[in-house]
């Protein structure tokens, strides 16, 4: 049985990052299908999770490699995107502990300044508008 399997496999894509994504949300849609009364949104989220598990199998089963690479290596790129701005928001929220972040009053610039200064004369770099701002 485990050879006729590799056979068919063989010259196949298989899975990926991607369709292991897909194949979770599928899941996610289900159970959120268990848990919404209607009707309408239990049908969209049924269908919607079917779809995406069918398109799963199609990658999974497909022979054309490089368009199925091409959407994976698409994926990595959001996903890590993703990950590098929830780090981000992260680690900068304990490394800006110690600062406050002012609007320039003029243009809107972000201006990160020290805590605990008192009252201070803040110059924006982009406009050069002068405002003074407690930190």
């Amino acid at each position: 049985m485990r050879e006729k399997l590799d056979k068919f496999m063989k010259g196949r894509y298989g899975v990926d990052h991607f369709s292991q994504f897909m194949v979770f949300a599928a899941m996610v849609l289900m159970l959120l299908q268990l848990f919404i009364p209607s009707l309408i949104a239990d049908l969209v989220l049924n269908v919607a999770a079917v779809g995406l598990l069918f398109y799963t199998y199609f990658r999974i089963f497909s022979r054309n490699h490089y368009q199925r690479y091409e959407e994976n290596k698409r994926y990595l790129r959001i996903r890590d995107e993703v990950k590098n701005f929830i780090r981000l928001k992260k680690g900068g929220r304990r490394r800006d502990a110690n600062y406050r972040i002012f609007k320039c009053p003029n243009c809107k610039q972000s201006i990160r300044v020290p805590k605990g200064k008192g009252k201070i004369a803040i110059t924006c770099p982009k406009c050069k508008t002068e405002f003074i701002k407690r930190s």
